[in-house]
């Protein structure tokens, strides 16, 4: 789903098969940040109103606003509509009305949840661990499987969260990275029948390091930086990605350049894989990501959308997957999984 397009209602659908655009009006997405999980968009609006939207269908549910979330007050974010990082579904509201909305919200990161029926969300708490701050999670074999932004990968039972006792969360093992090659962002999915935990690189502003290395925004002069540098000294962009696929066995996590059939796609939907070999116009051992660190693209006037493409892991290049301009501070481009209502 490419950007939003200022005062338009109308959403364009970019395919990768055919690379064909489909024009479809949203009426209910209009100026929300979108993310996604399912096929289903989970919108955030400007005033922190928060719903389950299918885009096809147009069917809406709305959600708790995000006031009612723990302690609230001291964890908002500027703007509200980033207040969820991430969103996950254990099953899609178009099969069941049994399921759970796992969220990443508020400026640290917390892991919170919602179940049709609740009136607001619960927070996560997890015994043992007095702190983390969580990047993405997936649900796998009844367990939720986290990573946070120190590089650790936890894990905890669905029916431990959902119950009335603290959370038994356990850390399972840690990103085999050194203290100078820290990721910016972290990811983690299930292809197979294996996790995989995915580090990007190149997602905050760091410093020009040529002509070529310049990006064509405009960036706000409130923007606050070190006072030995200038905005046009600095640039973003994702650079690498490197895989880790975990041993649950043995609880380790390994590094690997080879996918196989399979291709990622990261971004602000759900963490995905596919079968290449499945999916025509799909390249198998590939990373297809779209932008959602809006730390950075929120630094610049027209948005995000500029940092995404088509990561090769087996010699790290990176190509487009669409060769338009797509830009927005409401919501930039997101992967989309079109499934019927």
């Amino acid at each position: 789903m490419l950007a939003e397009e200022e005062d338009n209602e109308v959403r364009k659908f970019f395919s990768l098969y055919n690379g064909m655009i489909l024009n479809k009006r949203i009426p209910k997405a209009s100026r929300k940040r979108c993310l996604e999980s399912m096929g289903w968009l989970i919108t955030v609006g400007e005033e922190g109103e928060i719903s389950l939207l299918h885009p096809f269908s147009g069917v809406q549910i709305e959600l708790p606003h995000q006031n009612t979330t723990v302690d609230y007050l001291n964890h908002e974010i500027d703007p509200l509509t980033c207040f969820i990082g991430k969103a996950i579904l254990s099953a899609s509201p178009s099969h069941t009305s049994d399921y759970l909305l796992m969220v990443i919200d508020g400026n640290q990161r917390f892991l919170s949840f919602w179940r049709p029926g609740d009136i607001r969300w619960t927070r996560v708490k997890c015994e043992g661990i007095k702190y983390c701050s969580f990047t993405d999670m997936i649900f796998f074999n009844d367990q939720i499987y986290s990573v946070d932004y120190s590089g650790c990968l936890l894990v905890c039972d669905v029916a431990d969260v959902v119950g009335p006792e603290l959370t038994k969360c356990h850390i399972l093992a840690q990103i085999p990275t050194e203290p100078q090659d820290m990721p910016e962002h972290l990811n983690i999915l299930e292809s197979l029948g294996s996790l995989f935990v995915i580090a990007r690189y190149g997602v905050q502003l760091r410093l020009v390091q040529d002509d070529c290395d310049r990006i064509p925004l405009t960036v706000f002069p409130e923007g606050e930086i070190r006072e030995d540098m200038v905005w046009e000294d600095l640039t973003y962009g994702t650079t690498n990605f490197r895989v880790f696929q975990v041993d649950l066995a043995a609880v380790k996590m390994t590094e690997t350049r080879e996918l196989g059939d399979a291709a990622f796609f990261l971004g602000a939907n759900a963490s995905l894989s596919v079968q290449a070999s499945r999916c025509p116009g799909i390249k198998p051992n590939h990373i297809y990501f779209t932008e959602d660190f809006y730390e950075t693209y929120l630094s610049y006037e027209e948005g995000g959308g500029l940092d995404m493409g088509v990561f090769n892991l087996a010699d790290g290049s990176i190509q487009p997957h669409y060769n338009g301009v797509s830009l927005s501070r409401f919501c930039p481009p997101t992967w989309v999984t079109p499934t019927p209502y």
